[in-house]
């Protein structure tokens, strides 16, 4: 843990093992840390492919999503997914297939990114990136979170009822979600359990 944090008894998230021994350092290697979730989950959202009978395309950006706000903890990783949001509303062409702005139906989830990336944070600040059900409930909260934004902007903006909602941007990517999340049970306590055995 660096010394920042030791000084204030947090909980260390993996990020938190990056040494960095003053302020000015730890400021350095968060904002780069931060930098470089928001170029995971981009490159992430790349890897998407459309749908013909749903305007959702189906994407890892969730996946990076939710290992970047465990990795990184709620501030940098809700900054990371912040960050995407913003550059991609002004403009960038950072969202899946290149595409940029709002006024698109997926959006919602995009905004669901924000809040995701913040509760996993928090939870894994919490010890709950450490053992594999632990993890399972950290991703499922942290996926159900940016269903909550998503399915809601989708039916506004298609103009469908809620369970229409639901068919279209839920129903499809369960299983999806389901290997997301498994692998992230499997990942980030793997990942705890060789830091512990490197540092004796």
């Amino acid at each position: 843990m660096s010394a920042p944090a030791a000084r204030i008894g947090r909980v260390p998230v993996l990020a938190d093992l990056i040494p960095a021994d003053s302020r000015q350092r730890a400021l350095v290697r968060d904002v780069l840390l931060t930098l470089a979730g928001t170029a995971f989950i981009t490159v992430a959202g790349y890897i998407a492919i459309p749908l013909w009978f749903t305007p959702v395309p189906i994407s890892l950006a969730t996946f990076a999503v939710l290992l970047t706000g465990a990795a990184l903890g709620p501030l940098r990783g809700a900054s990371s997914a912040g960050l995407y949001l913003a550059l991609g509303v002004v403009g960038v062409p950072l969202f899946a297939n290149g595409s940029a702005g709002w006024a698109f139906a997926s959006f919602g989830y995009i905004l669901g990114y924000v809040a995701a990336a913040l509760l996993v944070g928090i939870l894994a600040r919490r010890r709950s990136d450490r053992n594999v059900w632990k993890t399972l409930g950290l991703a499922a909260l942290g996926s159900l979170t940016i269903y909550a934004f998503g399915v809601p902007w989708l039916a506004a903006f298609v103009g469908v009822d809620f369970a229409t909602a639901l068919t279209l941007g839920v129903v499809p990517f369960l299983i999806g979600d389901a290997i997301k999340i498994i692998a992230m049970s499997a990942l980030l306590p793997a990942t705890w359990r060789i830091v512990h055995r490197t540092r004796g």
